[in-house]
């Protein structure tokens, strides 16, 4: 196979990533789906997050691994028979959800000072979720077609705000019917 034919690892990872989102967006996959087979697919990857962030596709894989991780974790913590019976397993789960958050945003940051906060806007969204509402904001990466990112984080919250990028304006987010759907 020619070098120009060969796929790598980040044209894999960017193809499942749009396929999984069609299959979202279609109706064919629910949210639940959706976090278990992108969780699942990163884990087949095998690549472990960058150390150093030097390109988009760097961070912008970070950024998705800490997620997969998080949202995946979550997920399992709320399964009511593991509650039942290995509440400590709960515990140790939303540690580790916590934890990949944070790595998230760590690496959201990372990427937004490597772009040099170039052609970036933010905004809090609305969220029917009343421990969301009013904390959850969205990152467009307006040279990056469907690169959004959504946070919590009150340090990556100041640091856009530093940047001169975020605006003090609830919007709906441009993923609204992922975001706001239960899973």
């Amino acid at each position: 196979m020619s070098a120009q034919l060969r796929k790598t690892t980040f044209d894999q990872f960017f193809e499942e990533r749009e396929a999984l989102i069609y299959q979202f967006t279609k109706g064919d996959i629910s949210k639940r789906e959706f976090i278990e087979e992108h969780y699942y697919f990163i884990m087949r990857l095998n690549l472990k997050p960058f150390k150093r962030i030097d390109s988009f596709e760097k961070g912008l894989y970070n950024y998705q691994y800490f997620n997969a991780i998080a949202k995946y974790n979550k997920l399992r913590s709320k399964d009511k028979k593991l509650i039942e019976k290995h509440p400590e397993l709960v515990k140790e789960l939303l540690e580790k959800v916590k934890e990949a958050y944070h790595r998230k945003d760590e690496s959201v940051t990372r990427l937004l000072r490597f772009l040099d906060y170039q052609n970036v806007e933010s905004y809090y969204i609305k969220s029917k979720s009343e421990f969301l509402d009013n904390k959850l904001f969205e990152i467009v990466l307006n040279d990056y077609e469907g690169v959004i990112f959504h946070s919590i984080s009150r340090g990556l919250l100041e640091e856009l705000k530093r940047e001169g990028v975020f605006c003090e304006i609830r919007k709906k987010s441009k993923i609204d019917e992922y975001v706001n759907k239960k899973y």
